[in-house]
């Protein structure tokens, strides 16, 4: 079998093998830009484990891996936009390097990109692959209207924010490892439980990273802690910190919810605090665990050898900061 870094490198080797240089470059030089900026390719990496599970020679699902890269980056450079945000991965961001109509127009055209590299695959199993690659496109953009929404709400319930979630994140991981599986000729068993073991994963992953925003150390964590309390962001610390706090603490912390011209520093350090008292780090990493280890039953259900999933195992712990 091969190792992540092994099958990194063939989604490295892939996407600085497309075939960008084209006319105009107006379109293409963005695409080009936005994949080169990096990031841990775990989708793709994912979808090429998932296929060496059953097969030794991962080639035939290059082309298909290559596409849910590029369709995951279309999602962030269209997310970037409507968030207006400045940078990416330390880099400008399309729309501030470019323009506004440059990121739509590029994006769309990397999400058409995104099902013809996806398509490029076994053509007996490329309906399956289609109907669950447009029902997760279709999914990501239910979840990301559900982030919108909640900006405007303060009655966000923590069912529906976990909904969101899953919707917005972890359906695409979900897909990555079910897809690799279809395409490798598994059991409709084990691609089930390989689809629930990335939806659990990708649900562990967003709230620890809900988590970390708070409680994370900047330099390891990669951006400045507090963003999501100072954007008054609906995540799971949040809504459960509202959901269980005291009256006087539920007063105090809607106080600094909407508050824009408070000091930075004071809004996030007293928040946090509130958090703390009201004990939404301790719900959050029990619900943390509780995901992670029904991701690893759902791993244990797959038919397999336990010495074939130890690297699904690896790249797990090491999303999630543990040691497998």
């Amino acid at each position: 079998m091969y190792n992540s870094k092994q099958l990194l490198q063939m989604v490295e080797e892939a996407i600085a093998n497309l075939p960008l240089e084209r006319e105009p470059k107006g379109l293409y030089a963005p695409i080009r830009y936005v994949l080169s900026l990096g990031g841990k390719r775990i989708r793709p990496v994912l979808m090429l484990m998932a296929y060496n599970l059953y097969r030794d020679d991962v080639k035939p699902c290059i082309m298909p891996a290559l596409g849910l890269e590029i369709f995951h980056n279309f999602t962030l450079l269209h997310d970037d936009f409507m968030d207006h945000a400045e940078v990416r991965r330390g880099k400008a961001c399309v729309h501030r390097k470019w323009d506004d109509n440059t990121a739509i127009l590029s994006g769309d055209n990397m999400l058409v990109m995104s099902f013809h590299y996806m398509m490029q695959c076994d053509e007996a199993k490329m309906p399956a692959v289609m109907r669950l690659f447009s029902k997760t496109a279709t999914e990501i953009d239910e979840g990301q209207q559900y982030d919108i929404d909640f900006e405007t709400r303060n009655d966000v319930t923590e069912a529906e924010y976990i909904e969101m979630i899953r919707l917005k994140t972890s359906v695409l991981l979900a897909c990555a490892l079910q897809i690799g599986a279809l395409l490798a000729g598994a059991s409709e068993q084990d691609a089930q439980a390989l689809y629930r073991y990335g939806e659990c994963l990708g649900l562990a992953f967003q709230l620890q990273d809900d988590y970390l925003d708070v409680y994370g150390i900047e330099k390891t964590f990669g951006k400045k802690i507090g963003g999501d309390i100072l954007c008054d962001k609906k995540t799971f610390m949040l809504i459960n910190a509202l959901l269980h706090a005291s009256d006087e603490e539920r007063r105090e912390l809607q106080r600094w919810v909407g508050c824009k011209d408070c000091n930075t520093d004071e809004k996030i350090k007293a928040v946090t605090d509130l958090y703390t008292k009201i004990g939404v780090d301790r719900m959050a990493q029990e619900r943390m665990n509780s995901y992670y280890a029904e991701a690893e039953t759902c791993l244990a259900q797959v038919n397999l050898a336990d010495e074939r999933k130890q690297m699904l195992r690896s790249i797990a712990g090491e999303l999630m900061g543990r040691q497998k």
